[in-house]
C-alpha cells in the first residue's frame, strides 16, 4: 500500500504542464481575465497595445480584427493557451501575467517596460487574475 500511494503521489506531482493547465477555466478567463488586457489604465497603454503584434517577447495576444472591440472565440482561444503558459495553476504568487506588471514593492518582478499596470494585489484587475489562477 505504501508503495502503491508513493507511486500515485509521483505521478501527480509530476503531471505535465499542459494537464495542470487544464485545471484554468477557459470562460472565466474568457469573460473576466481577457478583458482586462482591453482595458485602458490611467498612465498606461492598453496591454494588447505592446503584447500584440508587434510584442516579441512571452506575452503575445492575438491581433484584433480592425473595427473590431474583442476577440473572436477562436482567438479568444489561442489568447487563452498563450497566457495559460505565463501562470501557475494555484499559486497566483508564481507565473509572469502576475507578478511582471506589478509593482516590486507589492511583490511584483523589477522589470516591465509597459510600467506597473498594478500598484498593489488589491487592485481589481490584479484580482481577476488572481482569481483564474487560483480556479476560484
Amino acid at each position: 500500500m505504501r508503495i502503491y500511494l508513493s507511486v500515485l503521489l509521483f505521478l501527480l506531482t509530476a503531471a505535465p504542464a499542459g494537464v495542470r493547465a487544464q485545471a484554468l477555466d477557459y470562460e472565466f478567463f474568457k469573460t473576466r481575465v481577457q478583458p482586462i488586457f482591453l482595458e485602458k489604465r490611467p498612465g498606461h497603454t492598453r496591454c494588447v497595445v505592446c503584447h500584440s503584434e508587434r510584442s516579441n517577447n512571452a506575452f503575445r495576444l492575438e491581433k484584433l480584427s480592425p473595427e473590431s472591440k474583442t476577440w473572436s472565440e477562436d482567438q479568444s482561444r489561442r489568447n487563452f493557451e498563450m497566457v495559460s503558459r505565463l501562470v501557475v495553476p494555484g499559486d497566483p504568487q508564481a507565473g509572469l501575467l502576475l507578478t511582471h506588471p506589478l509593482a516590486p514593492e507589492a511583490g511584483g518582478s523589477a522589470y516591465h517596460s509597459g510600467g506597473r499596470q498594478f500598484e498593489n494585489r488589491d487592485d481589481a484587475g490584479w484580482k481577476a487574475f488572481a482569481r483564474w489562477v487560483r480556479g476560484s
